[in-house]
């Protein structure tokens, strides 16, 4: 079997590059499916036939989509995370008393990764939903993993990812996302002030193990004409703070 020259399978690569195009594309087929992924259909198509037989697409009428067998894969591994299990439930208050949108997400191969969301009566809909992956630059949950991560391992994110605009406001400057780094790890909380998206601002704070290693933030996110002033800057933080510390008493103990 064939290796690529990062020691990894080649056909498990083109697999996966395959079922990824699929999940963006929805319903496509293998003509299309082809030129997208930049490989010769015959072996599309046997990758889609070999997927397919395990269950992880569904063909119909010449078109192939996702199959739910992924599903039962992302809950089971999202419900084996012991942050989940112990902040879901703590997200879930923060939504109902903030009435916003409260998140928690947590790093992964250095990107933010969504595992859970809730929203109160007044939260906006946004484009994110669980398991959407984002630069941890351009979010406060994300800030504030990156500021409590070692130097290396930091500095090892943005030379891979970069500090891409995704708005305006997006902080594209190492220099000055190190200096804004520096002042969440005084506070121990992070903002986002349409960094990501416009029109919406968020407040974040880390969660610790019981070594003090950051391993996933919580936050509460909500559109500019609600989150300003003290609430957005003093109260809110002070709530959001207050959460941190109950899951990372709770999960000492899980």
């Amino acid at each position: 079997m064939a290796e690529n020259r990062t020691g990894g399978i080649q056909a498990t690569t083109r697999t996966f590059r395959i079922v990824e195009a699929v999940s963006e594309l929805e319903e496509v087929g293998v003509t299309e499916l082809a030129a997208h992924v930049e490989l010769p259909k015959s072996t599309v198509h046997h990758h889609l036939m070999t997927l397919e037989r395990a269950g992880y697409v569904v063909g119909e009428d010449g078109e192939y989509r996702p199959g739910l067998k992924f599903l039962q894969i992302g809950e089971r591994a999202r419900g084996q995370h012991a942050l989940y299990q112990v902040a879901r439930p703590e997200v879930k208050k923060l939504a109902e008393k903030t009435d916003e949108l409260a998140g928690l997400m947590v790093e992964e191969h250095g990107e933010g990764v969504f595992i859970f969301r809730d929203g109160g009566s007044e939260a906006a809909h946004i484009d994110t939903g669980i398991g959407d992956r984002v630069p941890l630059h351009c979010t406060a949950l994300g800030k504030v993993i990156l500021a409590y991560l070692p130097d290396d391992r930091r500095d090892e994110i943005i030379d891979q990812h970069g500090l891409h605009a995704i708005t305006e406001n997006t902080i594209t400057d190492r220099e000055v996302l190190r200096d804004q780094l520096a002042e969440i790890c005084d506070r121990q909380i992070a903002f986002d002030d349409e960094e990501r998206l416009n029109g919406l601002r968020s407040v974040a704070a880390p969660v610790f193990d019981g070594t003090d290693r950051v391993i996933g933030s919580i936050s509460v996110a909500g559109p500019m004409h609600r989150m300003q002033g003290t609430y957005f800057r003093e109260e809110l933080p002070e709530q959001i703070l207050g959460v941190a510390n109950v899951i990372e008493l709770n999960i000492q103990y899980l």
